[in-house]
């Protein structure tokens, strides 16, 4: 039996970040990853947006994270060379009771930290975006943009510099987990044993399923899980704005907006389309076509010059809830052993958005929380 510090489980964005981080404390790290290569699911499947720290409740971990966690990523990706553009972002209303809420929001994001947002009439956004059609808008001037699979390959590659290793096709069938840490049991291409003095389940869409295979751990302490499947359509023409535009936000979700990838092509999502496993525990990412005519009609409210025809189907992702759909919007949840008593075990659920800005922030928390000192 291999005997190691710690395991990762997960090589998303979050996982990568924590191995990163765990390494260079000088642990013995090894990732298990189920899959052949790095962020494969959430990871690659989003807007790849460095998020500003807006929407999220004052106080909450996801507030906390996002905000220290996008000053640490435009760091990161600014120290290493990486790609990014900090382009901004226009929250838009195009109705009276969107106008309304507008303040609240800015209220918000000033209370999280968020630097430079700003309320302007849509005199001044229609100035900067002339093809924005709104009532009025807030101007988030720190949002941005980034190359996710860049930003993760320089994680892995830091991550190997400081001795990790990753196992792929390495899936975790279960966990003994024991007062000297877990008994890990891996399947796969190469099954094997490892003992390690710290876990960490940082397994996305499958973190509450794994956490459910740890033997030793409460299951009152794991989450029961969700999926809410975001579909993206691209723009087959020139993108018209220079900076993200995202309508006023709807419930589990921030709306059909629009980002810009590094090439300065335009997308559009995700919507917010609930799904559940099939029998197998697959989950399906096709985007269906007819999906489009509800994007058109979310589009033209902020860009009514949108040509028919115009959007093609891209890809989707889905989004790991840990609640239900009507429910709440519930905070990250990264749960060690001062809470649930198993030692030298954490677990992360709920990591949907802002996670790929939070990453580095949450690396950081996950020591912390292993060292004992949260």
């Amino acid at each position: 039996m291999y005997e190691i510090d710690t395991a990762v489980i997960g090589a998303g964005a979050v996982g990568l970040a924590c191995a990163r981080a765990l390494a260079m404390t000088g642990r013995e790290v090894v990732v298990l990853e189920r899959a052949g290569a790095i962020g494969t699911e959430t990871s690659s499947r989003n807007s790849e947006v460095i998020h500003a720290g807006i929407y999220y409740p004052a106080g909450s971990l996801k507030a906390r994270a996002c905000v220290e966690g996008r000053h640490l990523l435009y760091a990161y990706l600014e120290a290493h060379g990486l790609p990014y553009r900090q382009c901004g972002k226009f929250i838009v209303a195009t109705d009276e009771a969107q106008a309304d809420a507008l303040p609240g929001i800015a209220a918000r994001a000033r209370e999280n930290g968020v630097e430079g947002i700003e309320e302007i009439d849509a005199a001044r956004a229609r100035q900067a975006e002339p093809q924005l059609s709104c009532l009025a808008a807030l101007h988030s001037p720190v949002t941005g943009i980034l190359d996710a699979h860049a930003y993760m390959l320089s994680l892995q590659g830091e991550f190997e510099d400081h001795g990790g290793a990753i196992a792929f096709h390495a899936e975790v069938e279960s966990v003994e987990a024991g007062a000297a840490g877990g008994v890990v049991h891996v399947g796969g291409d190469a099954p094997m044993r490892l003992r390690a003095r710290e876990v960490v389940n940082a397994a996305g869409l499958q973190a509450p399923a794994l956490a459910r295979r740890i033997e030793g751990l409460d299951p009152a302490f794991v989450p029961e899980a969700h999926f809410a499947k975001g579909n993206y359509f691209a723009l087959s023409g020139r993108a018209p704005f220079s900076r993200l535009v995202y309508p006023a936000p709807e419930q589990a979700g921030l709306g059909v907006h629009l980002t810009l990838d590094m090439g300065g092509q335009a997308r559009f999502g995700p919507d917010v389309e609930w799904i559940e496993p099939g029998a197998d525990g697959t989950l399906d990412y096709s985007v269906d076509p007819a999906r489009g005519d509800l994007f058109y009609d979310a589009i033209r409210r902020y860009w009514p010059a949108l040509p028919e025809g115009i959007l093609v189907p891209a890809y989707a992702g889905i989004r790991p809830k840990i609640q239900k759909p009507g429910e709440p919007a519930r905070d990250f949840v990264v749960s060690g052993p001062g809470e649930h008593g198993v030692a030298g075990l954490v677990n992360l659920f709920g990591i949907e958005s802002p996670g790929l800005t939070a990453s580095l922030s949450l690396a950081e928390k996950v020591i912390s929380v292993l060292d004992g000192e949260s």
